[in-house]
């Protein structure tokens, strides 16, 4: 598949039943027009822009160690995370894209930092600098129901983005989910976040794939891409000279959540249902409080 052919686009507040449906059945779709997300990338890029003053933010990682970049770039991923304008602006780029803030929940709003990587070079892993593996978000939540969001604060690159793997959207694929404990994940980042094992934050891939067929997500900052939890996608390393600077977070309808209606399961099988790791949008309750769950609930497997 092409770039061009991978998205579809959508106009501000469409319904949001049929948009819900069109993710689970595997589109990915643009919102390349609407105001609330280029508020967002302003907002954002004048945030970044006011943190490093003189030093453009993609050209951060040429004034640091790399110790110290990790450290400088997980202080920035706190502060964006916690920053009330940031949860206002959020939240309105959901309502622009027709969710109810009242039944829709929110993962934690990320900042990734991508830094260049040299071919062949050596670097110690740090998880606010890492480039994540293949994986299905899937495959570590159980989230069926879940829809990930994401966009470009800066301009991107087929060389500094990450790729979808359209055609594995409902093919079973050998993997390492089975087992996979994401609380035991979450309580070691607590401890040392700086010190996860790269291999520990996703399952990972167990069989052999045409890396050729990941399309590179190529968008203009000021659009933003939702897709479901179950596409297979991977970022792409690094090789230019500038860091990639990205924002995404997850949303989980609780009505369909709690109906079972989502994507099909078609290979997770890790241990838990992660329902603890999201707020409602609408007054950042935790779901474990909406829903009355426990934070990590057991899974039955597919």
């Amino acid at each position: 598949m092409s770039a061009a052919g991978l998205y579809r686009d959508y106009r501000r507040r469409p319904e949001a039943r049929a948009l819900l449906d069109d993710l689970y059945s595997g589109a990915i779709a643009r919102f390349a027009d609407l105001p609330e997300v280029q508020a967002l990338a302003a907002l954002t890029q004048g945030m970044l822009e006011a943190r490093f003053g003189a030093v453009h933010p993609t050209e951060s990682h040429r004034h640091h160690g790399e110790a110290e970049l990790a450290q400088v770039y997980a202080a920035a991923q706190k502060d964006y995370a916690n920053a009330p304008e940031i949860k206002a602006a959020w939240r309105a780029v959901w309502e622009g894209a027709g969710l109810d803030p009242e039944t829709t929940g929110r993962d934690r709003l990320h900042l990734r930092f991508q830094p260049p990587h040299p071919p062949g070079a050596e670097r110690a892993w740090a998880r606010s600098t890492a480039t994540v593996s293949f994986h299905r978000d899937t495959w570590g939540t159980n989230l069926y129901a879940q829809v990930n969001w994401w966009g470009p604060v800066y301009p991107l690159s087929a060389g500094r983005t990450f790729a979808f793997f359209p055609d594995l959207f409902d093919r079973p694929l050998a993997n390492s989910s089975e087992g996979f404990d994401i609380a035991d994940v979450i309580r070691r980042n607590r401890e040392a976040p700086h010190t996860v094992g790269k291999g520990e934050m996703v399952p990972r891939l167990l069989e052999e794939i045409d890396w050729a067929a990941g399309v590179p997500v190529v968008i203009a900052p000021g659009e933003i891409i939702a897709f479901s939890s179950q596409h297979a996608h991977a970022g792409v390393q690094n090789h230019t000279e500038l860091t990639r600077i990205s924002f995404e977070t997850r949303t989980l309808d609780l009505p369909d959540h709690l109906a079972g209606r989502g994507a099909r399961n078609v290979d997770g099988r890790a241990l838990w249902t992660t329902p603890g790791m999201f707020r409602r949008v609408s007054d950042g309750v935790p779901l474990t409080e909406v829903l009355g769950v426990a934070a990590f609930e057991p899974f039955g497997g597919v």
